[in-house]
């Protein structure tokens, strides 16, 4: 079983990563937010559903992670310090990229939209979203939007050592994307200015870097 520190780590990344988050899920939160004008119905109700669905994908895609790792280390002498290290690598690099210091993990993300141009169309079908179960959709289709920030968790997943625990790991991150998401939603424009501050940028960017340091230390103490 993944170790109780480890998931509140993934937590905390989430929470971290939030100011990465505008960016990639800004627009699709914001018309969902806006679908509901003129109507006498809340729009939280949606953005729930969106979330739970985005969500949902996070955790199929690290159980996906935390299968293939599980085969990895079985196959590879000292598996488990190779993908803790490699997972420590990529938070280094998301601190840089967060921080905007290094952006190299857009990288990555460009790769993925090869893939997520065949992806979002899918999504594009259930807008404007008018109740939950669309929003749901919408968010597990939109849960596999190239993100670098996602995609470091998951390589973090990749040593969880299980389909059960990487989809563990990253449900634990997930929660922490949650409240930043949500409030976006509510309250898009303040919190925009808020995260598109510098110092709050490379503050969320300099723990992640200190955390990911932190892990390659205790590993090769």
């Amino acid at each position: 079983m993944i170790d109780q520190g480890v998931l509140v780590a993934a937590f905390a990344v989430g929470v971290l990563g939030g100011v990465h988050c505008l960016g990639m899920c800004g627009g699709i939160v914001g018309a969902i937010s806006l679908s509901h004008a003129g109507s006498e119905s809340p729009a939280w109700p949606r953005l729930l559903a969106y979330n739970l669905g985005r969500m949902s994908s996070y955790v199929v895609a690290g159980a996906l992670a935390g299968l293939l790792g599980a085969a990895l280390l079985g196959a590879l002498p000292q598996g488990q310090r190779i993908l803790e290290s490699l997972a420590a690598v990529f938070l280094i690099l998301l601190g840089l990229y967060l921080a905007g210091w290094w952006p190299v993990l857009a990288r990555l993300e460009r790769l993925g939209g090869h893939v997520w141009k065949w992806i979002e169309p899918l999504g594009r079908r259930f807008i404007p979203v008018r109740h939950a179960g669309q929003a749901f959709v919408v968010g597990g289709i939109w849960g596999w939007l190239p993100c670098g920030l996602v995609y470091s968790v998951l390589v973090w997943a990749l040593s969880a050592g299980s389909a059960a625990d990487g989809a563990l790991l990253m449900a634990a991150f997930a929660l922490g994307t949650l409240p930043n998401l949500m409030l976006m939603g509510l309250f898009a424009a303040r919190l925009a200015r808020f995260v598109r501050n510098e110092l709050v940028r490379q503050g969320a960017g300099a723990l992640l870097i200190a955390y990911g340091l932190w892990r390659i230390f205790t590993l090769f103490a």
